[in-house]
């Protein structure tokens, strides 16, 4: 049996060690556009490699799975995240769980996981062909045509592992399928506010984000950055409300309630407790805002910083508690996280057998990874997705 891999990221390189040791005898070929094979996990989680995720605080897979939870609760089924951990460490690849259950390699070192899976590939003999770009694949009565570098191979079986595109026109290399209009996920967005900017570096912990006008909320860490704003809280309400911003030209009016999620209510009631005091309101403030951070709400709610708590007016008390609560700022476009890139969108999931993510239309046509349209946030969710398809897909193959 012949087989072609496209695509040598986390989900075809896995796919092709894992159909391997179940198939010896496959003649596995995994094509890969680029010069360097799984070069997007060598620099996930800056480089130590985020593997997984313990998921133990996930009490809902559409929390950390925006589009394609369902299919992952199915799929984890044949391959857990508890698998993914014993894989690996039965792969010479010891792993550490953080207090926020991401999972790492002991070594911190990403290149530890790609050398892994490159040495396996090598020894199981899988070959890989760089710098091939698949430009066809076509299918025939007795397998498909695939063209890369103008010339056509035939083979048995085909397993698309291609990743994200952000374009729909980066997946015309495939056969008519229904694809999702891919677009951006996992990015954080420009604020032209100068105040604001002043803070770069300011991290709020545990801040709701959302979208005013909107459903859209996540909640984490805020970075304060020198264009507008980043951090887990904001990359996490890109991933969620990622076709809606698309569709707003990433133009939209963010409310962040900085006090940690504490209603309106209770936050009026934290700053009447002060106005028993007689210090200036600059000299006594919620313990997790910074001294600068405070400044700078002051003066969005108006309060002049010689006020005393105790002859702080009603009005500003008001405007400083909707200030702290329900903060706004519109957005002005948004950009990329860093050197790595997540998509929404890819081939729909109607194409494909949830069980074996065989194509529907073409049997002996698999897909895995991002080229489907599954995504996630981050913390290890986005490489668990394509651990789990390469291995139920080389099952599958198998």
């Amino acid at each position: 049996m012949k087989i072609a891999i496209i695509g040598a990221g986390a989900a075809g390189c896995f796919c092709a060690v894992n159909l391997k040791r179940m198939h010896p005898a496959a003649d596995v070929s995994v094509i890969e556009r680029s010069s360097r094979p799984l070069a997007k996990v060598a620099i996930t989680g800056g480089g130590r490699c985020n593997l997984t995720n313990s998921f133990r605080d996930v009490g809902d897979l559409r929390d950390v799975y925006p589009r394609g939870a369902r299919l992952m609760q199915r799929l984890f089924r044949q391959f857990s995240p508890n698998d993914t951990m014993h894989w690996w460490e039965e792969a010479g690849v010891p792993l550490t769980v953080q207090d926020d259950q991401c999972v790492f390699p002991c070594s911190q070192s990403a290149m530890q996981v790609v050398n892994t899976l490159l040495q396996a590939m090598r020894t199981l003999g899988v070959r890989i062909r760089t710098e091939a770009k698949v430009t066809r694949i076509q299918p025939t009565d007795c397998g498909f045509d695939v063209t890369f570098n103008n010339e056509t191979e035939r083979f048995d079986k085909v397993v698309v592992t291609t990743g994200g595109s952000p374009r729909s026109a980066g997946l015309d290399f495939l056969p008519e399928l229904k694809i999702e209009p891919p677009v951006p996920s996992l990015f954080a967005l420009n604020i032209n506010d100068e105040p604001l900017h002043e803070l770069t570096g300011i991290v709020v912990t545990d801040t709701p984000v959302s979208i005013a006008g909107t459903k859209f909320r996540a909640q984490g860490e805020l970075l304060i950055t020198h264009f507008g704003l980043s951090g887990p809280a904001m990359l996490r309400l890109s991933s969620h409300a990622a076709r809606h911003l698309a569709e707003q030209a990433y133009r939209v009016t963010l409310c962040i309630n900085w006090m940690q999620g504490r209603t309106e209510d209770e936050v009026r009631g934290l700053l009447r407790s002060y106005g028993q005091s007689r210090r200036q309101v600059t000299n006594l403030r919620p313990e997790h805002l910074t001294a600068r951070h405070w400044s700078m709400l002051l003066a969005r709610a108006g309060v002049p910083e010689s006020r005393r708590w105790d002859t702080l007016p009603a009005k500003e008390l008001n405007r400083l508690t909707a200030v702290l609560t329900a903060d706004t700022y519109a957005t002005a476009g948004r950009r990329t996280y860093k050197t790595e890139f997540v998509t929404c969108g890819g081939v729909s999931l109607s194409e494909i057998d949830a069980n074996t993510l065989e194509c529907k239309r073409y049997p002996g046509l698999y897909l895995a990874g991002e080229v489907l349209d599954v995504d996630a946030v981050t913390g290890g969710f986005n490489l668990q997705a394509a651990w789990t398809m390469g291995y139920v897909v080389g099952c599958a193959v198998a």
